[in-house]
């Protein structure tokens, strides 16, 4: 019976002592990655719902060579009727990665 509880109050150590170091080591690995895995997954499930020519909610973004910097202060902080987004929705690098997908892409007909 004493080995039992012993055993038991070892594997909770364990467990205590481990399972925090693994989660931290997983998290800083996924904060590594893009979120989104490109530019263009993130412009098609999140950006192109407005900003598609063919919705025309938003203004098209396409080929406009709209610098980085101005694109995470719209995204993070919103402007009239877009909202704010995040850095736990969308993170830093997949900002990053829509600014370069959307430079290369040609302007529409209707930019030019």
């Amino acid at each position: 019976m004493a080995f039992s509880l012993r055993a038991k109050a070892a594997k909770r150590l364990l467990i205590a002592a481990v399972l925090p170091v693994a989660l931290f080591a997983t998290s800083t690995h996924a904060q590594d990655d893009s979120q989104w895995q490109s530019g263009k997954n993130l412009y098609n499930n999140v950006c192109g719902h407005c900003h598609s020519p063919e919705v025309g909610v938003g203004p098209e973004l396409a080929g406009r060579g709209l610098p980085e910097p101005y694109i995470r202060a719209i995204v993070r902080h919103g402007f009239r009727a877009m909202p704010a987004f995040p850095a736990s929705y969308i993170d830093d690098e997949s900002l990053a990665q829509v600014t370069e997908y959307l430079a290369s892409l040609p302007p529409s007909t209707d930019q030019q």
